[in-house]
């Protein structure tokens, strides 16, 4: 077991891009607003666990559910699409949502651990050490709990404009991934 400082600086940037926490900033405001508040570790460790499991045990879970990582990403764009929509375009989707599952879903699951997360972890697998995509997930994590932990402060840094315009352009951004994980998963 070595640790490796490239692989580990590979894997914590790549699972950076793929969580996105910066561009979820307006979708972590928006469901604290509907929910009253978010709870950060509630999330950040219900994120962390889900992805060291599925690190370890996704593949054969979904090979014993019958669902191959191809279904599981497209389950994940549909909503991951429906979340931009609710950006973009003002609308609700998510209705009965509590303080207690908003932090589980959908902010720890699609938002940060999602089937974007999923399939990239198989794939960092195929290349990478484990226990360097772990310390990259962790790594991950700590941001993400410190992002989450401060969305008030980042909220009045940027306004409610200047919120506004990033919720509709983070949800045109949300909704492109959203696309590009349907046709890449999909083969159109």
């Amino acid at each position: 077991m070595e640790f490796n400082f490239n692989q580990i600086l590979s894997t914590t940037m790549v699972i950076f891009a793929i969580v996105d926490i910066l561009g979820a900033i307006p979708i972590v405001i928006q469901l604290r607003q509907k929910a009253g508040h978010i709870e950060s570790e509630k999330a950040t460790i219900v994120a962390t666990v889900l992805m060291i499991l599925f690190l370890f045990v996704g593949e054969e879970l979904l090979k014993i559910i019958g669902i191959d990582v191809a279904s599981f990403a497209i389950a994940g764009s549909f909503v991951i699409f429906f979340i931009a929509m609710e950006m973009v375009l003002g609308l609700t989707l998510f209705k009965e949502e509590t303080v207690e599952t908003v932090s589980i879903i959908p902010l720890a699951f699609p938002l940060i651990a999602g089937a974007g997360t999923m399939t990239t972890l198989l794939s960092l697998k195929s290349e990478y050490e484990t226990q360097n995509i772990l310390v990259g997930i962790i790594i991950n994590m700590i941001f993400v709990y410190f992002v989450l932990k401060n969305t008030n402060r980042l909220e009045k840094l940027f306004g409610v404009t200047g919120l506004h315009v990033l919720r509709k352009a983070f949800g045109i951004i949300l909704l492109a991934i959203a696309i590009k994980l349907f046709r890449t998963n999909t083969g159109l």
